[in-house]
């Protein structure tokens, strides 16, 4: 069987540049994958299910740090990049949750060796040792689960070896901040039955933006990170085995600092002169508080894998802790001063997770095979959020820095304010899934997946003094003295007691299809598909009554058609695959006003749908020399808008954010076998999208001032292949074409200025890796 799967899909992207070092193949010439999206081994051109799957070895080649970076190479994924690291979100196909709430899941599942992640950003971690990562795009409820609604991303690392051997990897990056990587690991065999891998890496990178306020006068958007990872295989008897898997990490970024990057008005503007405003090519920051996320997590998980007469029990028991301490700046200068004030944040999070999945297989080769499983997942959250302000009178004309302070400025107020709140996640579900054989060409596809939803939540917030950006005290007292025509109760009922609410629900969710052979080289199928994210509460710091209701369930329903082509022997795979998803009560942020700070609301947003094709190729013309490309057209939008309170329509017909219509990507390598001390291998990869929506608002105007504009990077690789794969030196040149561009714009700067998130690929860099294997 091949274990390492490196590509698959419906609208399949392929990596072949790692298929040479990675996939066994009984002829080389070949393509013969094998993948497990339906979470059983299968062929890839019998799934009919799209998902691409990246190899690690392409990640490691193109010097790929993260989640972030492998969007890149698959064009139907997309990332969210945020000012607060713990809220980047992941989107497929244009749909995603993008959320400052502890108390809202993304509908983009993020899974880590089998198991489920509470948040998406628990996966944007370092991608170190990975053996693949599989993207499953639209709707997987009922394999995977409530929190699946437009796909998921299944993270696998690799396994112990059954020999004594190791690598030993360093890297070095530059032209960009300098940054230093150090990985190493070892497989250690203890008898015949057991195998365990050990690893440990580290990194440090100096970020690509200056921030130049007095004091701090360095680059920012780094980090440093370190960690390790300990596996552990053992056949416990002929019909049992076993996968204990534990991880550590531990990480100090000083992400994610946003640029302004318009010309800033009043009195801001003369506290960022100097600063050269343009859009996305800006990178330099004035903040004399630096924005930045602590955060360690560590996991255990044991998978069982047993025997049972014909059939497979699989058990997959995990706890998972994480912790994140977000600082950061909120007033972009590096000073209060009078008419802008000062405004700092501090919120450390906590939060742990116990999930139990049980799954019984059947063989394959049965006229009706299934999974059957049963799936339990508890997940507690707590936040303590605090946020101080300097304040100091309005600016004066003519306008003038005056620092709150100083002689000429009026008395400085200290408002502060600091919030505690809570949720608590139970799920529990039953599911299965059903292919029926009905000929040798012809199979049915059934499946169901019940789920029971419960979610607590609390909150208390105590507010000295209110100020910009800080509401009055909320608790229990203050819910409860509500009256007409006050969003945030009476505040002066105050009784120190946190408020709290709850709610629960179920949802019954399937998948229909059927898939026919139309020749030993073809496979056509269409699928229907429905899926569901259960109940959610707006829970953060400037919660007011009127955000306290439930933001009910969001449902879709979603249809695939697929053609997969295998052809030439399995040198030439061409896969089409077309979608068409109806999302109800679509769960997402809407842009809202609170204390005089642009927040956003979350929100059922209302109804929104997305369709389009996906067209993917991979040629082996011959062996050593591989081209693939995939192109993707995606038009999500929305088709009927709910506004919050107050607010705007959104009119139908406008596209959701991170949703551009077109991205693709193209990619070869090509490796000459010298016959000497080193083989030589070559690589380039492409990537380009349309411009997409980043600001999603009502007004227009708006709008256009927070799109992206379109872009395409190229990258490339040439490195030395030692004798038996036995050492590796390679350069890494990402961003070929210095091409700048913007990872998200946000309204709400000083002086009215947008805010610029930039990211490393948005500049060209280097790099030198060297890698030791024994």
């Amino acid at each position: 069987m091949i274990r390492t799967t490196l590509l698959a899909t419906a609208a399949l992207f392929i990596s072949l540049p790692a298929f040479a070092q990675e996939v066994a193949q009984a002829d080389e010439d070949s393509m013969e994958i094998v993948v497990t999206a339906q979470k059983r081994t299968e062929r890839l051109q019998d799934v009919p299910v799209a998902v691409s799957v990246v190899g690690g070895a392409q990640l490691e080649r193109l010097g790929a740090q993260s989640l972030e970076n492998a969007q890149y190479l698959v064009p139907a994924l997309n990332f969210r990049k945020s000012g607060t690291a713990i809220n980047q979100s992941l989107y497929l196909r244009g749909v995603g949750t993008a959320t400052f709430s502890i108390a809202g899941e993304p509908s983009v599942s993020t899974v880590l060796d089998g198991v489920v992640l509470s948040r998406a950003g628990e996966a944007f971690t370092d991608l170190v040792d990975i053996e693949r990562i599989e993207v499953l795009r639209g709707p997987q409820g009922t394999l995977f689960g409530k929190n699946a609604s437009a796909g998921v991303v299944n993270i696998v690392t690799r396994r112990p070896g059954t020999e004594l051997g190791g690598f030993a990897e360093g890297g070095f990056f530059f032209n960009n901040g300098n940054e230093y990587r150090v990985r190493a690991g070892i497989d250690v065999p203890i008898g015949e039955n057991v195998r365990t891998r050990l690893l440990g890496f580290y990194s440090d990178y100096e970020g690509n933006i200056f921030n130049d306020a007095p004091g701090v006068n360095r680059r920012v958007n780094g980090w440093q990170r370190y960690g390790f990872r300990a596996v552990v295989d053992a056949d416990v008897s002929d019909t049992v085995t076993a996968t204990i898997i534990a991880d550590w990490r531990r990480a100090n970024d000083d992400c994610c600092a946003e640029v302004i990057g318009t010309q800033p008005t009043g009195v801001a503007a003369l506290a960022l002169a100097g600063i050269n405003f343009q859009g996305d090519e800006t990178r330099t920051v004035r903040h004399n508080l630096v924005t930045r996320t602590e955060e360690e997590s560590w996991g255990l998980s044991a998978q069982i894998n047993a025997e049972l007469g014909s059939h497979t029990v699989t058990s997959i028991t995990a706890y998972r802790n994480y912790k994140n301490r977000e600082i950061r700046e909120g007033d972009w200068i590096a000073q209060p001063i009078a008419g802008v004030p000062q405004l700092h944040d501090d919120g450390p999070q906590t939060g742990h997770t116990f999930t139990q999945e049980l799954r019984l297989t059947s063989p394959a080769d049965y006229a009706v095979n299934y999974v059957l499983g049963a799936f339990y997942y508890h997940a507690v959250t707590d936040r303590t959020f605090t946020r101080n302000v300097i304040q100091c009178g309005a600016a004066p004309t003519p306008l003038a820095i005056v620092p709150c302070g100083s002689a000429g400025a009026e008395p400085s107020t200290f408002p502060s304010g600091s919030a505690d709140f809570g949720s608590v996640f139970d799920n529990v579900a039953v599911f299965g899934q059903a292919n029926w054989n009905i000929t040798d060409s012809i199979r049915l596809i059934g499946g169901a997946r019940y789920t029971i939803d419960n979610l607590s939540v609390d909150h208390i917030r105590r507010s000295p003094l209110t100020g910009p950006g800080i509401a009055a005290n909320f608790d229990q007292g203050v819910f409860n003295s509500v009256a007409p025509g006050l969003i945030n109760g009476t505040p002066a009922a105050s009784n120190g007691v946190p408020f709290r609410t709850q709610t629960s629900d179920t949802d019954l969710s399937g998948k229909l299809g059927v898939q026919a052979d139309l020749s030993n080289d073809t496979m056509a199928y269409a699928t229907w598909s429905r899926g569901y994210k259960g109940p959610a509460y707006n829970i953060f710091f400037n919660l007011s009554a009127s955000g306290t209701n439930v933001i009910d369930s969001e449902t879709v329903n979603a249809y695939e058609v697929g053609l997969k082509n295998s052809l030439f022997d399995g040198r030439l795979i061409v896969n089409i695959a077309g979608f068409y998803a109806k999302y109800k009560n679509f769960q997402a942020n809407n842009p809202d006003l609170i204390e005089g700070v642009v927040v956003t609301r979350f929100t059922n947003a209302g109804d929104v749908s997305t369709r389009g094709a996906e067209v993917d190729f991979a040629i082996r013309p011959v062996r050593d020399f591989n081209i693939n490309g995939a192109v993707a057209y995606t038009d999500a939008r929305v088709d009927q808008f709910n506004a919050p309170p107050g607010a705007t329509v959104v009119p139908a017909g406008t596209p959701l954010g991170y949703a551009p219509k077109w991205r693709a990507s193209l990619g070869m390598d090509y490796t000459v076998r010298t016959g000497g001390f080193a083989d030589v291998q070559v690589a380039l990869q492409g990537s380009t999208q349309s411009s997409q929506l980043s600001l999603f608002d009502a007004n227009p105007v708006v709008r256009a001032q927070g799109t992206i504009g379109a872009y395409s990077l190229l990258n490339g690789t040439i490195a030395l292949l030692g004798e038996e794969d036995k050492w590796k030196l390679s350069f890494v040149a990402n961003n070929i074409l210095d091409k700048s561009f913007a990872a998200a714009i946000t309204n709400g700067g000083p002086g009215g200025a947008l805010r610029y998130l930039i990211p490393r690929e948005a500049d060209r860099y280097f790099g030198l890796t060297a890698r030791v294997n024994f």
